[in-house]
């Protein structure tokens, strides 16, 4: 058994699905590379308000004013031809790009009661991705095409069904030469049913090898090998823009596209998108890149767009966007069994996204998890990126802490100090101040001494007030501070 997925209109289709567009609208679809433009194919709203395929652009602007004129892509259909191969991957490994539009898939060894219900997911997979398709199951690829252009969602087409679902088809179905077709309807031949009922040898006879030719094309044909087509090896989506692009919503929406297909491909070969580089051409001949390392392996297209979408809502360029591109690195999914008492993230691209949206807000180098550096100088730390799970929790020490908390403050508070005539000392600050009842020995740090550029040394001190509160005192060259106070 062969499966055909078919799509209508295919050229009209695959530029509507990456030209954001209000989809109330008429739109036909006029062919560009003719001296004079006339429509290709046009939705049916264009179709109800009198717009027929042979129309010039004048005439079918004049029967339908508000008329959406697009002309073909080869980039969209190239970009509609890769989703429609990815979407049939998912119903056999063997598959043939048969024409523009039309994919035909070799079920032979399939569980038909399997085979139909994934024709219908694949079907509306492909509506969902803006490709309306059809799809026709049956004993020969022809067989397969035929039913799937006769309209139905899905339409599986049995042995014993065959002849009558032949027989009221239009003759030009089977695809005759002009001259035999005339020869024919001067016979009063006009659907498969009147050919079939003529005898075959006779029709060789007369017509010879394009008779015998149309006579199989008319009957169904016979199962034939597939050209199989070769699994992508790299995962990338590019456009040029016509015209540059200044705005945020047709960026994302193409991007939205992208993502779907390159999904569907990493899908059908048992791959995940490890990291995503988006490149964006600008006007001015600068290039903007990122690479976007997802926190866990996905190909779920929602969850990847929303670490695009997040990035660009806080991007600005310098000039407009003139091409764009997207690579998604491959990698086979995360196969582990969760522990008993695992701890990770529940939504680990959530956590991501919302990092991504903080950054955005204070900037790349003010976000992290504050670690202590290796080095002896008092609170100094370094941020780096959370963990993708929550460590366990650490065994209490040997040998409990010893002394009291001290509660820092960040930056320290900068302070006044002096001595009175009477030999008392007093501190001075916005919020803290009094007469230093007790004050310790001085305690003497310094390191790295070694970088002029990040040597440090400090002089500190335990005081405490008459009007109450235990402070650490710390002297910075010639700058007083209270670095924190004690509990």
């Amino acid at each position: 058994m062969f499966a055909v997925l078919h799509l209508a209109d295919f050229a009209l289709h695959a530029v509507l699905r990456t030209t954001p567009h209000d989809t109330t609208s008429p739109v036909a679809l006029f062919s560009a590379h003719r001296k004079k433009s006339v429509v290709l194919a046009a939705t049916a709203s264009a179709q109800a308000m009198g717009v027929t395929v042979g129309m010039s652009a004048p005439q079918a602007v004049a029967r339908c004013p508000p008329l959406v004129i697009l002309a073909p892509s080869s980039v969209a259909e190239a970009e509609a031809r890769a989703s429609l191969l990815a979407v049939a991957a998912s119903l056999a490994p063997t598959l043939e790009d048969t024409a523009p539009g039309v994919c035909t898939v070799d079920l032979r060894g399939n569980d038909l009661t399997q085979t139909l219900p994934a024709a219908r997911r694949a079907v509306t997979t492909l509506a969902d991705h803006g490709l309306p398709a059809c799809a026709g199951l049956a004993r020969t690829p022809l067989l397969a095409l035929y039913a799937a252009r006769a309209g139905a969602s899905v339409l599986h087409l049995p042995l014993a069904e065959e002849a009558a679902f032949l027989a009221p088809l239009p003759l030009a179905v089977a695809d005759p030469t002009p001259a035999l077709a005339e020869v024919l309807a001067q016979w009063g031949l006009h659907t498969l049913g009147d050919l079939l009922a003529l005898p075959r040898d006779e029709l060789i006879r007369r017509f010879g090898v394009a008779g015998l030719s149309l006579w199989q094309r008319a009957s169904g044909g016979e199962p034939r090998p597939l050209r199989p087509v070769i699994a992508p090896l790299t995962f990338t989506a590019a456009l040029e823009f016509e015209d540059p692009v200044e705005t945020l919503e047709p960026l994302l929406f193409l991007l939205r596209r992208f993502l779907d297909r390159l999904c569907l491909e990493l899908t059908s070969a048992q791959f995940v998108a490890a990291e995503l580089t988006l490149s964006l051409r600008l006007a001015d001949e600068t290039t903007h890149t990122r690479r976007f390392r997802l926190p866990e392996p996905n190909a779920d297209p929602a969850i990847l767009f929303r670490a695009l979408h997040t990035h660009l809502e806080s991007l600005q360029t310098a000039s407009a966007i003139t091409a764009l591109s997207l690579d998604a690195t491959p990698a086979r999914p995360l196969v582990r069994q969760p522990g008993l008492f695992d701890t990770g993230l529940r939504d680990p691209h959530g956590f991501a996204e919302t990092l991504a949206r903080i950054s955005a807000l204070v900037g790349p180098d003010q976000l992290g998890t504050p670690l202590p550096e290796d080095n002896h100088r008092p609170d100094t730390f370094a941020l780096t990126s959370p963990p993708p799970t929550v460590p366990p929790c650490q065994a209490p020490p040997l040998h409990a802490f010893l002394g009291l908390p001290l509660r820092r403050f960040r930056p320290p508070l900068r302070v006044g100090v002096t001595d009175s005539p009477e030999g008392k000392t007093f501190l001075w600050a916005e919020h803290h101040r009094g007469e230093i009842s007790f004050r310790s020995a001085p305690y003497y740090r310094d390191g790295e001494w070694w970088q002029n550029d990040r040597a440090w040394s400090r002089i500190e001190w335990d005081v405490a007030l008459t009007e109450g509160g235990l402070y650490r005192l710390i002297l910075v060259g010639e700058d007083y501070f209270l670095e924190g106070q004690y509990d």
